[in-house]
């Protein structure tokens, strides 16, 4: 094996720049699989994060869009509920002076903290200590002409009215959202509304979002009769189809460009079995058998995929961190949210190295079948 192996690296440094042209097709390949799986692998988790990352992935509520006692629901968490709100919300409208608006008040408990990370985003102001305190959507806030400090009057569709102070404005970047809600304490809003103790939903965020509709599912085998059980993945189908699009186009993209670094190897090296024929010819006069004398295309496809694979990694971590610092959105945020995924990484680089093998069976299999006479006697 080591004559085999040094015979292998004197064919390669003999041509370096056949050498170097494969290494470079191959580095070209391993980077385009890195760069091209990572990419769509975050453009696919920033769509999912604009999409549900600040919202629940799964919401129980009644059948009739009543009230309910969570305790009688028979509602238990789970280890995969990472986030749980006990929400309170009704319809109502909002009064200043002679303009009013119609406005959905929600309640705030530690769950919904968590889910909707209010506080963050908060453009101006706090979050709500008191019943008599709500925050506002940045939209909402502006048709009333409020802002932090000023007092609104609430009124519901039972004609209860509360004057509320707000204390903050905020920017969910949810147009809808903004427009409409307005944001009070659990307490506050189970008083104006009536309800008790009772929720009108309960919202959840889970550690797996896309095994969110199968932990639906055993939720709701799990509760009592008439209630509702949503979870994101049903109500965002078109958005699914188009990740699985994605995921199917980088596949087929990666996949091709593995076929022709396979054939570019194989089609170079079977080149150098036609010009290293006499050698090889030469060689197996000298006493190499058939298999020594594969091992050397073996071992300079070993070589080659090896120091390719390398430079392909390289040259695709130098892609994604060249894209990730000058593709960048105006408020100086990643246009594309990237991770340097290590094992996919080294997963391209082990795949190139295996392909590169591959592709050197077809001329170390030609090697085999040439004869030391004949090779000889046609020079």
């Amino acid at each position: 094996m080591k004559v085999a192996f040094t015979i292998a690296k004197r064919f390669l440094t003999y041509s370096k720049g056949q050498t170097l042209a494969i290494m470079l097709g191959i580095a070209i390949g391993v980077s385009v699989q890195i760069f091209i799986g990572l990419l769509i692998t975050g453009l696919q988790t920033g769509l999912i994060d604009k999409t549900v990352g600040n919202s629940a992935h799964i919401i129980v509520t009644q059948v009739d869009d009543e009230a309910f006692s969570v305790t009688q629901s028979g509602f238990k968490p789970v280890d995969d509920f990472t986030s749980i709100s006990y929400a309170v919300d009704g319809a109502l409208v909002v009064r200043v002076g002679d303009t009013s608006a119609s406005a959905l008040l929600r309640s705030a408990d530690e769950g919904a903290l968590a889910i909707y990370d209010y506080e963050e985003k908060l453009t101006a102001g706090r979050l709500p200590q008191t019943d008599d305190e709500v925050i506002l959507g940045n939209l909402l806030a502006e048709e009333l002409g409020v802002d932090v400090g000023d007092t609104v009057t609430l009124q519901t569709f039972t004609n209860e009215t509360r004057e509320v102070t707000v204390t903050g404005v905020f920017d969910l970047s949810v147009a809808a959202i903004n427009e409409r809600w307005m944001v009070g304490t659990p307490s506050g809003a189970q008083s104006l509304f009536g309800l008790g103790n009772n929720v009108t939903s309960i919202e959840i965020q889970v550690k797996d979002v896309f095994a969110a509709d199968a932990l639906a599912l055993t939720l709701k085998d799990e509760l009592r009769s008439g209630y509702s059980v949503v979870d994101w993945k049903s109500q965002n189908e078109s958005l699914l189809s188009g990740l699985n699009g994605q995921s199917i186009s980088s596949l087929m993209i990666q996949i091709f460009v593995l076929i022709s670094v396979v054939l570019g190897i194989a089609s170079v090296l079977a080149i150098t079995v036609l010009q290293k024929s006499k050698q090889i010819g030469i060689l197996k006069a000298m006493g190499i058998n058939d298999t020594k004398a594969s091992l050397i295309f073996l071992f300079q496809g070993l070589i080659l995929g090896i120091f390719g694979a390398l430079l392909g990694v390289a040259l695709g971590v130098g892609l994604l961190v060249s894209f990730t610092t000058f593709a960048r959105n105006p408020d100086g945020t990643a246009l594309i949210p990237i991770t340097f995924d290590v094992p996919f990484i080294l997963f391209s680089a082990g795949v190139a190295l295996v392909s590169a093998m591959v592709a050197s069976l077809i001329p170390a299999n030609r090697t085999r079948k040439l004869s030391p006479i004949e090779v000889i006697r046609n020079g």
